[in-house]
């Protein structure tokens, strides 16, 4: 094509469908406003800001996804074939959604108490005692929740790599910053979000190298053309075929499962895991396991269902060995663990293990399965952490497990309602974790995984060792005379009454929310 040619075609405007990428842009607009809030608003002014601007985000994105998925109007390729609406992809993003308003109540309860006066000030430093004095609060917090979410938002819907690796930090980034300003215990959230921040990176540079040889084997980054390359051979997706080695492509779609199952704290990719979720201010620590988790799953699904549906025979090997190795390693080390949001971490590591055994099912069974399991746990996992904010000590949250001790005889509700969260992550049934357990075992036993069904049961009657040993501690020990108090906030117990009665009607009447699943999986992911 020569010059005159270049010169003389039209220019072609790209195509975006802006309704049905407006839930990811509403969030991404409230979040620019409230750092506009932080520039132009009054510090006494700014909270009463960002928090009603925030939960007006989260609804009208929320309810703006239940009418496209009401309209029936998903599975479409938005945004130049960059993105991909479609029925799991808008049933994730929803679960997204009410996870992050649920999160939202614990921030918005828990700023002042929770969160670092100053975050630029060195831990137990004078420019930290006069803010404290001051009762300064961080209101930063907000919009970088919302950034966070917006990522968590786009990594599902990613229909190509570069999108998926933009939309991976978009949601990252915030989360380091976030995971380092935790008021009480300042050195140990700093060096959480160190090492998550180190870590991630580690794993940002694998996943963008096996974004590298993937484009070097298929010639394109997005989904459906290396899928077709995978299926009819290098170059098949511009036209002209060329010589790769199949080595290439084995090689970085591992290094792209390393990204993504890092982002899972998949083993053994979970060292971060027990760290960040200690150290990271309590209402951070459940959006990370609950609305991070689901954005993950949903990526890796996206990816394996898609891209690499015809490799399957040569990737479900190592998710074999990573699924088995998660569900014994969390289970077998949350045994030895004394602190509450550590056990809660290495309890997490377990069920990304569950989740694997779903994706590796390779069915819409499966997938369906998965769907249901992340909207169960994550609901049950916010309403644990919500407790876990509710009990204090004169320093802090009483994070260690000895000062549980009791809890049962001071406060018999809120242990009861903890106790009840940890039932169902055991997958006791009557709870919501055992009807997400049974369907993602069900259908892997479907796909021919009955060894992998095997692990995970073992591993179940494992973990349900360590829970049911917190609810001896709470309700058969002594209390001592100093233990911790139960401090009440308005929001918090809303969350912990959404999460309960979540986790109560998804146990007992789980087939609405399977329906829903079941419908959203029938429309696989578009290509």
């Amino acid at each position: 094509m020569n010059t005159a040619e270049l010169v003389a075609e039209p220019f072609r405007a790209p195509h975006i469908e802006y309704s049905h990428l407006a839930p990811m842009l509403i969030i991404f607009g409230v979040a620019i406003v409230g750092v506009l809030v932080e520039a132009l608003v009054g510090r006494a002014w700014r909270g009463r800001v960002q928090i009603p601007l925030a939960f007006a985000g989260l609804g009208g994105a929320l309810i703006w996804l239940i009418m496209l998925a009401v309209n029936q109007k998903p599975h479409s390729v938005d945004a130049e074939g960059a993105l991909g609406i479609d029925g799991p992809t808008l049933f994730i993003q929803g679960t997204i959604l009410v996870m992050a308003i649920l999160s939202l109540l614990l921030v918005a309860d828990r700023q002042q108490e929770t969160f670092a006066a100053q975050a630029a000030a060195l831990p137990g430093s004078e420019a930290e005692a006069q803010a404290l004095a001051k009762g300064s609060v961080q209101t930063e917090i907000f919009p970088l929740v919302m950034f966070a979410v917006a990522g968590m938002l786009m990594f599902p819907a990613a229909n190509d790599l570069l999108t998926m690796f933009v939309a991976l930090e978009v949601m990252s980034l915030p989360l380091y910053l976030l995971c380092g300003l935790a008021r009480r215990r300042r050195l140990l959230s700093q060096e959480a979000a160190v090492k998550y921040f180190l870590l991630g990176a580690f794993s940002s540079a694998f996943f963008l190298f096996g974004v590298a040889l993937v484009y070097g084997y298929a010639g394109s980054v997005k989904l459906g053309d290396i899928s077709l390359a995978v299926q009819s051979g290098p170059g098949a997706a511009a036209g002209t075929p060329v010589e790769v080695p199949s080595v290439v492509l084995v090689i970085g779609g591992a290094l792209l499962a390393v990204g993504l199952l890092f982002k899972l704290g998949a083993v053994p990719f979970h060292s971060w895991k027990p760290d960040v979720y200690q150290g990271a201010p309590t209402p951070i620590t459940a959006l990370m396991a609950s609305g991070t988790l689901v954005a993950a799953v949903g990526a890796t699904l996206r990816v394996f269902y898609v891209a690499f549906e015809n490799l399957s025979w040569d990737w479900r090997p190592m998710m074999w060995a990573v699924a088995i190795l998660t569900m014994i390693v969390g289970a077998i080390v949350a045994i030895t663990q004394t602190d509450i949001k550590r056990l809660l971490a290495y309890s997490s590591v377990a069920h990304a293990g569950f989740l694997l055994t779903g994706v590796i099912a390779m069915s819409e069974a499966g997938l369906s399965a998965v769907l249901f399991y992340l909207a169960a746990y994550g609901a049950a996992t916010i309403g644990a952490f919500a407790v876990v904010s509710m009990v204090r000590d004169t320093g802090g949250e009483a994070g260690h497990l000895s000062r549980w001790a009791g809890l049962g005889r001071r406060s018999p509700v809120v242990a009861g309602i903890f106790a009840f969260f940890l039932l169902a992550f055991a997958g006791i049934p009557l709870t919501s974790g055992f009807s997400g357990k049974f369907a993602v075992f069900s259908a892997a036993i479907e796909g021919g995984a009955t060894p992998l069904v095997i692990v995970g049961v073992l591993s179940s009657a494992v973990a349900a060792f360590f829970y049911v040993r917190v609810i001896v501690v709470m309700f058969f020990s002594d209390p001592e005379p100093d233990g911790p108090s139960i401090v009440v906030a308005p929001a918090t117990a809303a969350a912990v009454a959404l999460g309960l009665a979540a986790t109560v009607v998804l146990g007992v009447l789980p087939q609405p929310l399977l329906d829903l699943a079941n419908t959203a999986a029938g429309q696989l992911f578009v290509r």
